[in-house]
């Protein structure tokens, strides 16, 4: 017990003035080919919740002390969202300056790749948004949302950020975007942020939002005022997003030029689901059923990227990435030191739609 926190490079005894002023964000020692990673917590009873990576974790209190704390066994290479659970809130780790909002924090393991341009943001900073904006009122979709655009370097081709939401106020796209631009590794580009309604609706195989996007969204986008190349439509998505987007790139063509796909949701059929499994379906869900018949893919260009700890996801997208190649598409395939988790895929995004784009 007397090196618990030692071995992690805290000094003094737990609970001092001098230990929490030591105190920083989670520190990890190597262990059993992984790595033993220390959360610590002031004050009350907590827990340490991830983002789908593993259960909450409950912290141990230290003596009589005001410490809490969880030594975490983590695997090689992961990168994860998680935060501090009471009996009354959601809380970030106010000794990690590496947030993802205002009620998470991201912890990495030190074998985990570099991130360049994504800068930190703590709990309580607000993350700058792009000046314009516009109300769509669509006529499809049903409801209104607040759409923000973004010129990075000028502006270019329209990159559509589905979720946009979480790229504005979880983690700061727009900054990223235009440090990766400013360093020449992608091209001038217009982002559009697109926010999600109602995401099992809008996100699932069907034309409704891609009829919306090309007949209203993109419309608006030209007249907004914004440099903007809307002939040329890149579409990056996430989780049912990335699905969407390879739905898009299939029935629209004519519409999406490249997809820039992380942790697609391809075990998606219209019945997955009311299934007690989703993921127990057909391989490759919907998706990989329309590829069988072949479409002509050799005008898209499609990135795809899952996270390495997403054990369940993997077959779902490694039939996809190989029926996209087979149908003609060229492809680009990695995977992200994560499980299925924004703080993974955010590297990817940049890199995917960079490649896109080449």
């Amino acid at each position: 017990m007397e090196n618990t926190f030692a071995r992690f490079g805290l000094p003094g005894e737990p609970g001092t003035d001098e230990f929490w002023a030591a105190a920083g964000a989670p520190a990890s020692v190597p262990a059993d080919g992984g790595w033993a990673t220390l959360f610590l917590w002031r004050g009350s009873p907590a827990s340490v919740g991830f983002e789908s990576w593993s259960e909450p974790v409950p912290l141990r209190r230290w003596g009589g002390t005001d410490c809490w704390y969880a030594e975490v066994a983590m695997p090689a290479r992961l990168r994860v969202t998680y935060q501090f659970l009471t009996d009354d809130a959601a809380c970030a780790d106010p000794f990690n300056p590496v947030g993802a909002g205002g009620e998470r924090s991201i912890a990495a393991t030190p074998d985990a790749p570099a991130q360049p341009h994504w800068s930190a943001v703590g709990a309580a900073d607000v993350l700058p948004l792009p000046r314009t904006r516009f109300r769509w009122a669509g006529e499809r979709l049903g409801g209104r949302r607040t759409v923000r655009v973004h010129p990075v370097g000028g502006g270019g081709p329209v990159v559509l950020l589905l979720d946009g939401d979480d790229w504005l106020y979880l983690h700061p796209a727009m900054t990223a975007f235009d440090s990766a631009v400013a360093c020449g590794e992608m091209p001038a580009v217009t982002l559009v942020f697109l926010p999600a309604r109602a995401r099992d609706a809008e996100f699932g195989c069907g034309p409704e939002l891609w009829e919306a996007v090309r007949d209203e969204l993109l419309p608006l986008v030209a007249e907004s005022g914004v440099p903007a190349d809307t002939d040329r439509l890149v579409v990056a998505g996430q989780s049912l997003g990335g699905l969407s987007a390879m739905y898009a790139a299939l029935e629209f063509p004519e519409l999406v030029s490249g997809v820039a796909c992380q942790s697609g949701s391809f075990w998606w059929t219209p019945e997955a689901a009311a299934l007690a499994d989703p993921m127990g379906g057909p391989v490759g869900g919907s998706i990989a059923e329309r590829l069988r018949r072949r479409p002509d893919l050799s005008g898209l260009r499609a990135a795809f990227d899952v996270g390495e700890h997403e054990t369940r996801m993997l077959p779902h997208c490694e039939l996809v990435e190989t029926l996209a190649e087979q149908a003609g598409a060229t492809v680009r395939v990695s995977r992200s030191a994560s499980g299925h988790d924004r703080a993974g895929w955010r590297h990817a995004l940049l890199r995917d739609v960079a490649w896109v784009l080449a």
